[in-house]
């Protein structure tokens, strides 16, 4: 590293330690020492600080010394370093400005200044990264579809390359944060101009006008070893190991370097993130001792993002059907209004309906879209709405009945991930709309066929040997086509509601959060989805016979020790070898004794409420206090990490209405609070097991935040409504 970037990232951490210090003497004789502060929805308080240093910064009086550990890590110049001349003052110096950073923006929130608004566009950054999103987009993050995130800071040389930039991360699927400006512009106000949709929805997530704000990005990052990796607060060497070996982050840097951008690169190579800029910067590579990843520079911008991706080492193949826009998951949020859309089926406007169906090898032709109307292609040119039938002829070797509905759910994904086209819904409910951009670029119905024909045979590759996509646009074909749908449905339903634990002897185990938690395994059964809540029985089934090596591995249930709790030989065997003995039995019916580990990905979290003789479930995206006093965010950090917690476990929401929720502790019975949104989001199928289990009503018996949030309300609430918890044995 030359002499001359270490002299730049140690003044540039000066001056913001300076700023820091300036902001936060202002703030405290304004407000007191013990005024308190938290970023919104965290349970990490100043994550950067608390993850290096173990102390949670709570006050402005803690500030204080969160910034004396800054100044500890401070350099007047840079000095020459026994085995890489200048490293060790540059990366110390990049470490004390994120902890700069992170103070001056928590004065900022304190201020009323973040997050930002730009004042030519009126857009409002993101700000922090919230907890609930950081779990909300976990299973992406483990699951391989979302293999990294990028960093943009500064602006592009003009709109166009900003654009072809941005789109290219978002085909492979990277998240994409951006940060910083540069001679008054930034890649936020340039895809703003193009009309590009910003957002968690798109993944593309404009963080703040500053090259300050970058910080958030590194918070988001370094929250993921506090919750998927069980990592310490203070041990700092591990955490900055699982930044380097599981967190797959880099940035690019667009236009001229300042010293704030250059020692905020410093803590991101100090975190093993890599960085590439579109100027002549020096390049730095990793030598000796150092380990840390390389600066480089790549001037022409049509291959910067790819230099990016293979400097971090990520390898990504991306299956893009034959289609004329782009494709990937990360247009699967993007919205089409009304005044964009070009056609729409469905929605209740036209009849519509999806359906997959399983066929002989004999009786369909490979790839083949068929189209079923009069006059379809003049319909189709004229815009508007139409009836629309889509029917998937599947039919394979390996093939089996019950996958169809696994098949059928993917169609979501299928028809969402090209740009411009949007889907909801399923089977007789689903929505589908063309954009007028989509049209333009050439998009036809036939298109529609192509790219479920496609990615069906590239999703179920192992399954699925043939695939046949018949269209049908005309009512009376549309309607007729959809009573047999119906009943194909009502007998799928049916047959897979018959499914229990007892009638399976192999259940299924979800490796995919190992890639973050180490120690965690999903065991999914047929009654007990994966806490993640995207897993279910059939899903593990399916995605074995696609990928026999792959992270859904079959376990073979052996002999049940306790049916109550729901302990399996097979179980324990299967989980001591995949955690490398970390966990040694588990019972899949009770939070009490050695209950399911998590990663964090967890859709809810079960708690207990010694004193109702019960438990609480939280939802994440509740922001509330629970009766136990602690928030979802406070909860979730003691859940995760691949640790067994008895008394707390996380769930998929699902598992709530299954005749297998905390068996072995008394079922539904036990369920003395949730918030108000949960209950009326698993109202029906609730109400169906609580018929089943003896106790109607009990959905109405169960307190919400509008009736409590504190452990004595709640005791009067269920003392007055005459709960089961209260006569039931105790649970402790």
């Amino acid at each position: 590293m030359s002499k001359l970037i270490a002299t730049a990232a140690i003044r540039g951490a000066n001056k913001l330690v300076a700023q820091a210090e300036t902001m936060l003497e202002k703030a405290i004789n304004e407000k007191g020492k013990d005024y308190v502060f938290e970023f919104p929805d965290t349970a990490f308080h100043l994550p950067m600080i608390y993850a290096m240093t173990a102390f949670p910064v709570k006050t402005l009086g803690d500030m204080k010394v969160g910034l004396g550990f800054a100044k500890e890590l401070l350099h007047d110049e840079p000095e020459e370093h026994i085995w890489k001349p200048y490293l060790g003052e540059a990366l110390d110096s990049g470490m004390a400005t994120l902890f700069a950073e992170e103070i001056i923006l928590a004065l900022r929130y304190i201020s009323g200044l973040e997050p930002c608004k730009d004042p030519e566009t009126g857009y409002v950054y993101n700000g922090f990264i919230s907890d609930t999103i950081q779990r909300n987009l976990g299973i992406q993050l483990v699951d391989g579809t979302m293999p990294g995130f990028a960093a943009i800071i500064g602006a592009a040389p003009s709109d166009d390359i900003a654009v072809t930039i941005v789109r290219e991360l978002q085909e492979k699927n990277i998240l994409t944060f951006l940060s910083g400006q540069y001679k008054g512009d930034s890649v936020t106000k340039q895809l703003l101009r193009k009309g590009v949709q910003l957002g968690w929805d798109t993944r593309i997530v404009p963080l703040g006008p500053d090259t300050e704000h970058t910080l958030y990005a590194l918070d988001w990052a370094i929250r993921a070893s506090l919750i998927f990796g069980g990592k310490k607060p203070g041990d700092f060497k591990e955490h900055l190991k699982y930044q380097k070996d599981r967190v797959f982050a880099f940035a690019i840097v667009l236009g001229e370097l300042d010293d704030i951008k250059w020692t905020t690169g410093a803590g991101a190579i100090n975190m093993g993130f890599p960085a590439i800029g579109d100027t002549d910067i020096p390049v730095i590579h990793p030598t000796g001792v150092c380990t840390y990843e390389e600066v480089d520079k790549e001037f022409d911008h049509s291959k910067i993002a790819q230099k990016a991706i293979e400097m971090r080492g990520l390898k990504i193949t991306v299956e893009k059907p034959p289609i004329p826009v782009a494709y990937g998951p990360a247009f699967e949020g993007e919205r089409i209004r009304k005044e964009d859309t070009f056609i729409e089926f469905g929605g209740q406007r036209t009849a519509a309906f999806e359906w997959v169906r399983m066929r002989e090898l004999d009786e369909i032709e490979d790839n083949k879209i068929i189209v079923i109307g009069e006059n379809w292609q003049q319909r189709y040119e004229a815009g508007g709405q139409m009836p629309l039938g889509i029917l998937i002829e599947v039919a394979g070797r390996k093939m089996q009945k019950d996958f169809e509905s696994v098949i059928e759910r993917k169609i979501h994904s299928n028809i969402n991930e090209a740009q411009g086209i949007w889907h909801m819904g399923q089977r007789d409910i689903n929505w589908v709309r063309i954009s007028n951009a989509a049209k333009k670029e050439g998009f036809t119905l036939e298109h529609l066929g192509i790219l479920n024909a496609t990615m069906t045979h590239h999703r179920f590759r192992s399954i699925v040997d043939k695939v046949q996509v018949t269209l049908y646009v005309d009512e009376k074909d549309v309607k007729g086509r959809l009573d047999e749908a119906r009943i194909a449905y009502r007998e799928r339903d049916l047959r897979l509601g018959s499914l229990t634990d007892e009638a399976v002897d192999t259940f299924y185990s979800c490796l995919l959060c190992q890639s973050f938690a180490p120690s965690h395994v999903c065991v999914i059964t047929p009654e007990r989805l994966g806490l993640c809540g995207a897993y279910n029985w059939l899903d593990g089934k399916a995605a074995f016979e696609i990928d026999p090596t792959g992270g859904n591995q079959p376990i073979t249930k052996g002999e049940c020790l306790d049916p109550k709790f729901g302990r399996y030989t097979g179980a324990d065997e299967y989980l001591k070898k995949a955690t490398g003995g970390a966990v040694e039995t588990l019972n899949l019916y009770t939070i009490m004794e050695n209950p399911m580990t998590s990663c964090g990905c967890f859709e809810c979290i079960i708690a207990i409420i010694p004193e109702a003789n019960g438990v609480m479930i939280v939802n994440r995206g509740f922001t509330g206090m629970t009766p136990i006093g602690m928030k979802f965010s406070t909860l979730a950090g003691t859940v995760g990490g691949g640790a067994q917690t008895p008394g707390f476990m996380g769930v998929g929401v699902n598992f709530i209405s299954s005749k297998k929720f905390l068996y072995g502790d008394g079922g539904l019975k036990r369920i003395v609070w949730m918030p108000k949104g949960l209950k009326e989001r698993i109202a029906e199928d609730f109400r169906k097991t609580e018929e089943a289990a003896g106790v109607p009503g009990l959905l109405d018996k169960i307190a919400d935040e509008t009736i409590c949030e504190d452990s004595e309300k709640l005791l009067e609430f269920l003392t007055q409504v005459g709960h089961p918890a209260l006569s039931m044995d105790p649970m402790i």
